[in-house]
């Protein structure tokens, strides 16, 4: 390259890398080369020089989920409108990878969005107190200065709850969750205030998959339970395909309700009651607070979007 320009190898790197001033001619000089051999600066080298991997890494507890393409794929589109690329890394639902796993991530990306971490709250403040730039996604912790987003979970199984009230329903049973999520802990905070209007719900054992719902179904029948609340669609599905196999009706004789509204209704032939918010607003909200703390820093109180409901077939009053 500094051949074809006819400069030191010196005045070309000031150029590409714009790291000095460089005369006016030698800067033509330079750029004409560059365009007469195709050349391509190593953006990763670029990056290095300046101290930077121009790489933001994202942590998720299971790309299985349908739940976090979308909202990946709104965080690639803004971190790519700023000159950077995406890693992406998976815990599979295990808490006890995600320490080293986010260790992983800082030592080779620029920042790292930890998207519904399950890990204690030691072992984030510890990650937190590195310095290294951190935001909480679907996870807020009280007394941390990490920026965090998150989805009202409580404001859409409160939502969720007051809907099944007005029905008529009087004893729910939810199908909880994983025990370390911090999303589930706000759903489960909602019950206290569904007590304010006249509904009592009973908490189950059973997970994030369709797989755990179906397994936990039958659970439900021992209740006086009229409705299930599901953590998530996927749960619901799968509580609703049980009940399929063992007769029962629903909404008829029992109603279920999912939570996030994944979109698969096609797939199960079920218009699922649910509540969502949109998950490509989130991943971008995302993807800019964390471009905003690699340039400017962020300081700022946690950011929640609210939920909304979605009425759909699967909820009805109780006989």
């Amino acid at each position: 390259m500094s051949t074809a320009a006819g400069v030191s190898a010196a005045t070309v790197s000031r150029v590409l890398n714009g790291t000095a001033r460089v005369e006016s001619s030698l800067v033509e000089k330079v750029h004409h080369a560059v365009r007469e051999l195709g050349y391509r600066p190593n953006a990763a080298a670029q990056g290095l020089a300046r101290g930077e991997w121009g790489t933001i890494g994202v942590l998720v507890p299971d790309l299985a989920n349908p739940y976090f393409p979308e909202v990946l794929k709104a965080v690639s589109s803004v971190v790519r409108a700023h000159g950077r690329r995406m890693m992406v890394m998976e815990s599979d639902e295990n808490p006890a990878l995600e320490h080293d796993l986010v260790e992983d991530l800082m030592r080779c990306c620029d920042g790292v969005l930890l998207c519904s971490p399950r890990m204690p709250r030691a072992e984030l403040a510890e990650l937190a107190s590195r310095g290294h730039p951190l935001v909480l996604f679907n996870r807020v912790v009280p007394g941390l200065s990490t920026p965090s987003i998150s989805v009202d979970f409580y404001g859409g199984m409160t939502q969720v709850c007051g809907h099944l009230a007005q029905l008529g329903h009087r004893q729910a049973a939810y199908l909880s969750g994983p025990a370390a999520s911090w999303a589930n802990a706000e759903r489960v905070r909602a019950f206290e205030a569904a007590r304010a209007f006249g509904l009592e719900v009973t908490v189950l054992e059973c997970g994030a998959t369709s797989q755990a719902g179906y397994d936990a179904a039958a659970a439900v029948l021992d209740t006086s339970a009229t409705a299930i609340l599901g953590y998530n669609d996927l749960v619901a599905l799968g509580a609703l395909s049980r009940l399929r196999e063992l007769g029962v009706a629903v909404p008829g004789d029992l109603s279920v309700t999912g939570f996030d509204d994944l979109s698969l209704e096609r797939v199960a032939h079920t218009n699922l009651t649910t509540v969502s918010v949109p998950r490509d607003e989130l991943g971008r909200r995302a993807g800019e607070i964390l471009e905003q703390l690699l340039v400017h820093g962020y300081d700022a109180d946690p950011v929640y979007l609210p939920m909304q409901l979605h009425v759909r077939d699967t909820s009805a009053a109780p006989r």
